[in-house]
């Protein structure tokens, strides 16, 4: 009696990776209401725009590997604050291929708050985002 699964798959050929189409839902700003689908940089537009606004670890709907962690900076130093912020947001775009990195990371403070505006390349283009969180 075999333990392990056994598989009928003959790897020494070689495999081929492909990245899955990013086709998905379109969100109509105006109305916040699906509107179609959309592919390519509409697509990982949305993506990035969705990875900063969701609290990593909190929603259930969402794996580990999506969203940013912003909790931690409530109440920190805004020089620390921004420093982490920056590190925080490469982080949160590794899990997404289609994702090469971030870019022009500018921030300011007022009120308390920590407002940051950063450059998102892609492989369809760069995304300009703007992220604010409350010290």
């Amino acid at each position: 009696m075999t333990v392990l699964p056994q598989a009928d798959f003959d790897f020494s050929a070689g495999m081929v990776v492909r990245d899955r189409p990013s086709l998905t839902w379109q969100k109509d700003p105006a109305t916040l209401r699906l509107r179609g689908r959309c592919d390519n940089y509409e697509a990982v537009r949305q993506a990035v725009e969705a990875i900063v606004c969701v609290e990593r670890f909190r929603w259930q709907i969402y794996s580990p590997n999506f969203g940013m962690e912003l909790d931690g900076l409530l109440g920190a130093e805004p020089g620390y604050a921004a420093s982490e912020l920056r590190r925080r947001l490469s982080d949160a775009f590794l899990p997404d291929s289609r994702i090469l990195g971030i870019a022009d990371f500018s921030y300011s403070f007022q009120d308390s708050v920590l407002s940051a505006s950063v450059t998102v390349n892609t492989v369809f283009g760069p995304v300009s985002v703007p992220v604010e969180v409350p010290l």
